[in-house]
């Protein structure tokens, strides 16, 4: 079926609707695969011609894109300066890896659910379904609510980068902001292959500039530059490989290493997000394995070379990458990749780096401002959020979702006083452990949806994507994102900061007062195995299968190029 055939509803109501018009798969053949997975959702068409649904928009190369480069923002690019320089550069590299497996752990547990079930927002939906009620709704405002503060922080980010060039400086910052919240919100509104089509575009940017800085790392390493000084791993000798913290010998270099699988994590953020555009993705059950197993080779390129090759370029005691992060300097100057340029004496490539650190905060707001709409649209699913949200344009765009999400944008303003300034920042910091809740609630769903496979007689290997080693591999991810959770704030202890107490442990409370209510409220309980709803919304899923055109390669170009997207 073309992606014209999935979009075409009819617009006439019934008023009398025929026992079959409440059946999803003739729904699917008769008015189109969008309205049959409303109606196999809603239960019935009026509902679904009430609210209408989201379009399946997304083509192969975007789901592939977003899988490899969506959400890569400053975490990456400056974040990642201030772990090399708690930790050191193997502290660096052992942690990204270490990091990196328990989340390609999670997402195998996440692109099987998706798979299975390829629903818009997915998580919340997942949890509500296999786990409890109560720990959907947890998850899902908890998610929102991160997703909307990180677009602002994206937002601002992007706005102090531009502040990297002199001409840029003497710009009142709040006109940077709202060109950047104008933006995202145009990419978003109006369909969601116009979104898609901006993300396979950023991520291109980003994805060329990770390869040719790996490419310029290994150059440089060997001799390559200006300089013709060959480095080796100069720098593991001398300042050393792992860096003391909080303490000497052995422990501080542990406790060094620590802080690194810490900030790892935070760098790792809405590395889920393909999950979430699952629901809006053409023929999911191909794509969305697909693009999950293409998040190993995100987390080796990207993170594990990218983390070796600073540590063989920079010193974890440079003084210019230390007084940038400690002054908070704009734009590329505390980014450990701008600092092995200069070194590297290639006057040119700092400016091109900051351009790309900028083209990376405006995608991670593009793609934050998509998926906290979805996490609110999966709410109302959920029964979690006002019905009225569920209500979507022709073109299948929850405008209301977007719309309640964009606004918490204006908050950016907010970074331009220096008062107001230091409001924002607390609103960041209740949402500093977010992304770790959700990959441990993502476990915890896949551990009681593997369950109710098996209760309901279900073979796994009828499965359309098996992640492997079930279920010990979201066991191993449960267990690694709940350590990290608890002591994420360790180094607040010696000597005690309260400050820094309440930024790395407030979001716990927050999760579990949202749990507590909706558990007091709807008086839910944990859903048995046996009862838990593995198939709503999957009739009509099935019944598109049938309908999506197979891809053939004519050429050895094609060929190439259906393998990459």
């Amino acid at each position: 079926m073309e992606t014209k055939a999935y979009n075409d509803v009819s617009p006439e109501k019934s008023s009398n609707e025929s026992p079959s018009s409440k059946d999803p798969t003739r729904v699917v053949e008769e008015k189109g695969i969008r309205l049959g997975e409303a109606v196999d959702l809603y239960g019935d068409v009026g509902a679904a011609e009430e609210y209408g649904y989201v379009s399946r928009g997304l083509k192969s190369r975007h789901i592939q894109f977003i899988a490899l480069g969506g959400t890569i923002g400053t975490g990456l690019f400056l974040g990642i300066g201030r772990a090399f320089t708690a930790g050191g550069p193997l502290s660096l590299l052992l942690g990204y890896t270490f990091t990196g497996i328990a989340i390609y752990a999670m997402m195998m547990s996440l692109g099987e659910m998706a798979t299975w079930l390829p629903l818009p927002g997915a998580i919340p939906q997942f949890c509500a379904r296999y786990v409890d009620g109560a720990m959907g709704f947890a998850v899902g405002w908890n998610n929102w609510y991160n997703s909307a503060i990180t677009l602002c922080a994206e937002i601002s980010a992007a706005a102090v980068v531009i502040q990297f060039w002199n001409g840029a400086k003497d710009i009142n910052v709040a006109s940077w902001i709202s060109i950047i919240i104008v933006l995202v919100i145009c990419l978003n509104i109006f369909a969601v292959g116009i979104y898609g089509e901006a993300e396979f575009c950023f991520a291109s940017i980003k994805i060329i500039t990770i390869v040719g800085l790996i490419i310029f790392a290994f150059i440089i390493d060997l001799g390559g530059g200006p300089t013709r000084d060959r480095l080796g791993f100069r720098y593991w000798n001398n300042p050393g490989a792992m860096k003391e913290f909080k303490g000497t010998g052995d422990k501080g270099r542990f406790l060094g290493f620590f802080n690194v699988l810490v900030n790892a994590a935070f760098s790792y953020g809405g590395v889920e997000m393909v999950a979430v555009a699952a629901g809006e993705a053409e023929n999911p059950r191909y794509n969305i394995p697909k693009a999950v197993r293409r998040v190993f080779w995100r987390i080796l390129f990207f993170y594990v070379l990218g983390s070796l090759a600073i540590g063989v370029l920079v010193p974890y005691n440079d003084d210019r990458l230390l007084n940038a992060i400690e002054n908070g300097e704009p734009g590329g100057a505390a980014s450990p990749w701008v600092i092995a340029v200069y070194r590297a004496a290639v006057p040119v490539l700092p400016s091109i780096i900051n351009a790309v650190i900028l083209t990376s905060a405006t995608s991670s707001a593009n793609a934050f401002l998509f998926t906290g709409s979805r996490y609110l649209y999966a709410l109302a699913q959920n029964g979690q959020a006002p019905r009225v949200l569920l209500t979507c344009s022709k073109r299948g765009v929850p405008y209301y979702c977007i719309g309640i999400t964009a606004s918490i944008s204006l908050l950016t303003y907010m970074s331009c006083s220096s008062g107001a300034a230091t409001v924002f920042t607390w609103f960041q910091n209740l949402c500093t452990i977010a992304s770790l809740f959700t990959w441990v609630s993502v476990s915890i769903a896949y551990l009681r949806f593997h369950a109710a496979l098996k209760a309901q007689g279900i073979d796994r290997s009828t499965l359309v994507f098996r992640s492997p080693f079930q279920p010990y591999t979201a066991w191993f991810a449960l267990i690694f994102f709940s350590i990290i959770i608890v002591f994420n704030g360790f180094y607040v202890f010696g000597p005690f900061d309260v400050n820094s107490f309440v930024t790395a442990y407030v979001g716990i409370p927050i999760y579990f007062v949202l749990y507590a209510f909706w558990k007091i409220f709807k008086r839910t309980r944990w859903i048995p195995s046996a009862e838990a709803d593995i198939h709503t919304g999957k009739a009509a899923l099935d019944a598109a299968d049938a309908h999506w055109p197979e891809r053939r390669a004519r050429n050895v170009i094609e060929r190439i190029w259906f393998w990459i997207a």
